[in-house]
């Protein structure tokens, strides 16, 4: 029986170039060829039911072009039925009562009732990106969805060339056993530009790196004045709010805690956050990193009110004046595209670049990635059609489909084997899955998020606080100290009201509780 199927999908294998080309010429057409009739036996079609996160009739034939169109034309004997547990589409049309307060929908409950209701789908795929790991982790914990490494090892799938990232991630979320899989994946990683580096006579960046080591590179080699300074480090290309930019890829990895698993109690009056103060406020302050203003600052009009010429404005690497910016996999489109357009005008702005692993915290050596899962496709526990199931995510996750997808310029393929600089360029393309991805949000940090909304009001507090220290007003321990006990207030009051918010006074300071 194992040669059998293995016979069997090697043979669509190897119609599969033929269809993928196919699929590229017809485009939009074979979503309706797909759908047409039956396979000519007479018989009746078997249903595959495939469930997404966010899907509607108006998405849905770019959702079929994406996941299932070369699926189906290879399997005529299946009806593929797309759900959605989301669809912002029809909330446009539903009148709000103006007396209540808007809420979100609950995105998991929809879900859940993909995979547990009347009319259960076969296959769910989680395309929430960032937090489609903390989904798939509340899936297993609530046994919503089967295990696939008894499929695995039963079809002899080939996972030995995945990314070690990727699995990890899976299996970090599945408690050590593979619950899904995704045919791509996306990360950031440290971009930096080796003509700075060579004019001072530092040895530019390298692979696990500490972020201590690249803070100090980057205070060597920051220099000059005004529009023509050279920054040495960025922390979010287009970031300029010191406070959110260090949350974006500085904090990730620390996993340092605002508060306790109960959201009773703030924990930010600690050595390690002071640090991360000290630290961030004196690279701002220093100019050492680029502030919102110093990004704009050399677009001002001319004495005729004209502004000057510049499609990359804003964007102070590739202009040049940054040394090292955090900058995720589909930021090398743009600099190709900035190669491309200097060779043809010489007013547009390039540079040359190379890339290496984010630096990592000597507090948590290994980590540093924010891997995102992109396209999670597991199993619904109560499946009618497992069996198709399975070879539906055997096929999109395939080495065959891998090769047609490398040529994504906004994704990584989950597979070793095709990951490859693209259009021959030369780069380190390893620096953005080498490190393990960051835990995702614990189950019980993600449950009282949801249970309490006003929670996500408190970096709102920490802002305010570090903008004293900025300014100079406070130390970083008693900013931290005000931090707390202000948050600790706005706890005490979330128990009686969940959905607390802080009022914003002018120029974005938090204000009074409600």
């Amino acid at each position: 029986m194992k040669e059998k199927k293995k016979s069997s999908f090697g043979s669509y294998v190897q119609k599969f170039a033929t269809v993928c080309l196919l699929t590229t010429l017809m485009g939009s057409a074979l979503a309706g060829c797909s759908k047409g009739g039956d396979s000519g036996t007479g018989t009746e079609k078997r249903v595959l039911r495939i469930g997404f996160m966010y899907s509607s009739p108006d998405n849905e034939q770019w959702v079929r072009q994406q996941f299932t169109d070369s699926y189906e034309l290879l399997h005529p004997e299946l009806d593929i039925q797309i759900v959605g547990a989301v669809n912002y589409d029809d909330m446009r049309f539903e009148e709000r009562d103006p007396n209540k307060p808007y809420t979100e929908p609950d995105t998991y409950g929809k879900l859940k009732e993909l995979l547990d209701g009347p009319n259960p789908v076969d296959v769910v795929v989680l395309d929430n990106g960032y937090n489609s790991t903390s989904y798939l982790k509340r899936l297993v914990q609530d046994n919503m969805l089967k295990q696939l490494d008894t499929y695995i090892q039963d079809k002899e799938f080939d996972i030995d060339d995945y990314v070690p990232a990727v699995i990890d991630g899976i299996k970090e979320a599945g408690d050590n056993a593979i619950y899904a899989l995704t045919p791509t994946f996306n990360s950031s990683a440290l971009f930096y530009n080796p003509k700075v580096f060579t004019d001072a006579g530092v040895e530019p960046p390298t692979d696990n790196m500490m972020w201590d080591d690249v803070i100090n590179k980057a205070k060597v080699v920051a220099k000059g004045e005004k529009t023509k300074r050279i920054f040495g480090l960025q922390f979010n290309r287009w970031g300029g709010d010191p406070f959110w930019d260090m949350q974006q890829s500085y904090l990730p990895a620390l996993q340092l805690k605002m508060y306790d698993d109960k959201g009773e109690k703030m924990s930010v009056s600690t050595p390690q956050w002071e640090k991360v103060f000290t630290t961030m406020a004196s690279l701002y302050k220093d100019k050492i990193v680029p502030s919102g203003e110093d990004m704009y600052a050399d677009q001002k009009p001319d004495a005729n009110g004209n502004m000057p010429f510049n499609p990359f404005s804003g964007d102070l690497f590739i202009n040049g004046r940054v040394a090292m910016t955090v900058g995720r996999y589909e930021y090398i489109t743009e600099l190709e595209r900035a190669k491309e357009q200097h060779a043809k005008n010489d007013k547009v702005p390039s540079v040359d670049w190379q890339v290496v692993t984010m630096p990592q915290h000597s507090e948590n050596p290994g980590f540093g990635s924010d891997v995102t899962l992109s396209n999670l496709m597991g199993i619904s526990a109560k499946a009618s059609n497992p069996e198709d199931a399975w070879d539906f995510i055997a096929f999109n996750n395939s080495k065959e489909w891998a090769k047609l997808k490398s040529r994504s310029t906004y994704d990584l393929i989950a597979r070793k084997s095709m990951l490859k600089p693209r259009n021959g360029a030369d780069y380190n393309i390893a620096a953005f899955y080498t490190l393990k991805p960051i835990s995702p949000i614990s189950v019980e940090m993600e449950k009282l998020q949801r249970e309490k909304p006003g929670i996500n009001n408190l970096p709102s507090l920490g802002q305010q606080a570090f903008q004293q220290v900025m300014e100079n007003k406070k130390s970083a321990a008693d900013a931290l100290k005000e931090w707390e006990t202000k948050g600790n207030a706005f706890l005490q009051k979330l128990k009686d009201n969940p959905n607390a918010w802080i009022e914003e006074t002018e120029g974005g300071v938090p204000g009074r509780v409600y």
